[in-house]
């Protein structure tokens, strides 16, 4: 005999007796129940035993959205039809910001297209496994700049105008990384916060199409028109925002994707804190003061599908961040291309156009406890077009693991307390042509690849060609590695540069 049995009552109520003890429950309880648990413990008890035949619960929550919208899993952001007097279900808000309020485990924030004069927030949010908070931007672009107009602007001298206290704090980071659009163009005064910066000029000797900064007069910006011109009629405008994504203090479970961050005064998406199982999808970072993907602290993040334009840094990760990118394309930086200070990172499929000043730099100096920093990269082709000779920098704590990679016009400099390994990848003549440099108490690892270098010293050492496999016995490695200037090499050695060609953006 069964231990219990199932009664209806009359109404919306049910009885189960349980070995001769009776529980009623309405309705609505008994399948919200059911729902709970299904949805989130299914592996609980089968709770379905008590005979009564329930909707399918993926039918019973459309059904319940139907009735209550606040319930749908959807939020929508309308630039022309929205209002932020909506809830963003039954009719959409204006602002990504009012979406982000109502925003709940499980919800997508779809944006329109059209460019978003405001930052996506994510501070504190959290998602849960399988229920992440997501922004799809179908496209749309976050914009940090507002335009320099004169009621804000006041003119101080011939054609030389003024704002004071733009921000609240001006700091030095701030002023590093600050710059003018000036008709759709970057000014930044050739100054960047991890590059060579050139000193800031007077007002007085600022010419047309040029800016300052003096602390001592209010924090206080100054900009030089042409002759005669018109504020109004000048087409400027100036970084109002830091970032366009901001995800800081504790976060986890959440996705961005389909979106670019454009014209902030700091990094295009900026992670700080606490954050766990971030995922990026389909991003760019355009034209950004400071960097096009940065992680702080201890982030964890993984990015797929990432392009970088004219950044001051194609991307940073520092701390103890851990950031793992695929199908990356970098282009026209300023100060660094790749720039790894953190705990362990990896890149796959990428193609790096680099000019920066420094093209890639890693390094873990900053860590404590003898951690070390990692990278491991495949399938990477980094391409010196621009800028000035520049080079693979590994230094103190820093661990590189290159597989499948082609380097191009691109030097090695491995310093003190640095160790690399090169497995089926490519050193050839570009702009450039390499060399290899490794000091003392550093580890080189090598097999299976193709060396074109100019040379390649060893302390105070120098190899060449001819002498190839006399560092191979030095070094215990590279055995099965080959050194000639010829452009032929083996079929599986080196990035598929034909494929990574596909990441360019359209023009």
């Amino acid at each position: 005999m069964r231990p219990w049995r199932f009664d209806t009552i009359a109404g919306s109520f049910v009885r189960i007796v349980w070995q001769g003890t009776p529980w009623n429950f309405t309705m609505n309880f008994l399948y919200a129940t059911i729902r709970l648990v299904l949805l989130n413990a299914a592996w609980a008890f089968p709770v379905l035993a008590v005979g009564v035949d329930t909707p399918h619960v993926d039918d019973q929550v459309n059904k319940e959205h139907e009735t209550d919208p606040s319930l749908a899993p959807n939020l929508y952001v309308d630039l022309k039809t929205g209002s932020d007097n909506n809830d963003g279900r039954s009719a959409p808000v204006k602002t990504i910001a009012r979406a982000m309020k109502f925003a709940k485990p499980g919800d997508t924030i779809h944006l329109t297209s059209g460019s978003y004069y405001e930052s996506a927030d994510f501070t504190n949010k959290h998602g849960l496994p399988g229920k992440p908070i997501t922004l799809d931007g179908h496209g749309a672009v976050l914009d940090g700049s507002e335009p320099v107009t004169s009621d804000e602007w006041e003119l101080v001298g011939p054609d030389l105008y003024r704002r004071q206290k733009i921000y609240k704090t001006t700091d030095d980071a701030i002023v590093s990384r600050w710059f003018l659009l000036w008709n759709g163009k970057m000014q930044r005064m050739n100054r960047c916060s991890k590059g060579p910066s050139e000193d800031l000029k007077k007002p007085e000797e600022l010419k047309p199409g040029e800016w300052t900064f003096v602390r001592e007069d209010g924090d206080a910006f100054y900009l030089k028109l042409e002759p005669g011109q018109k504020l109004g009629e000048a087409n400027i405008r100036y970084p109002k925002r830091s970032s366009a994504i901001i995800q800081s203090g504790k976060g986890s479970w959440l996705t961005v994707k389909n979106v670019t961050g454009t014209h902030v005064y700091n990094d295009g998406f900026n992670v700080h804190g606490a954050q766990r199982n971030l995922v990026f999808e389909n991003i760019a970072a355009i034209e950004c003061g400071d960097d096009g993907f940065s992680a702080h602290e201890d982030a964890d993040c993984r990015i797929d599908g990432f392009v970088s334009i004219r950044n001051a840094t194609g991307f940073c990760d520092t701390g103890t961040s851990q950031t793992h990118y695929k199908n990356v394309y970098i282009k026209e930086c300023t100060g660094f291309d790749m720039y790894f200070i953190g705990l362990k990172h990896s890149v796959e499929n990428a193609l790096i156009e680099s000019s920066a000043v420094r093209a890639f730099w890693l390094d873990g100096a900053r860590l404590s406890d003898g951690q070390r920093c990692q990278v491991t990269m495949k399938n990477v082709h980094i391409n010196r077009v621009g800028g000035g000779p520049q080079e693979l920098r590994v230094g103190k704590g820093g661990d590189l693991y290159a597989e499948n990679c082609t380097f191009q016009g691109v030097n090695v400099m491995l310093t003190p307390k640095g160790s690399v390994e090169f497995q089926k990848s490519v050193f050839k003549k570009g702009k450039f042509v390499p060399e290899a440099q490794t000091y003392r108490n550093t580890i080189w690892r090598g097999d299976m690849n193709h060396y074109d270098f100019k040379l390649l010293r060893v302390v105070h050492e120098v190899y060449t060609p001819e002498t190839f496999a006399e560092f191979q016995k030095y070094m215990g490695s590279d055995a099965g590695s080959t050194w000639s200037d010829s452009q032929e090499v083996s079929e599986g050695t080196g990035a598929d540069e034909t494929s990574l060609q596909k990441l360019k953006p359209n023009p």
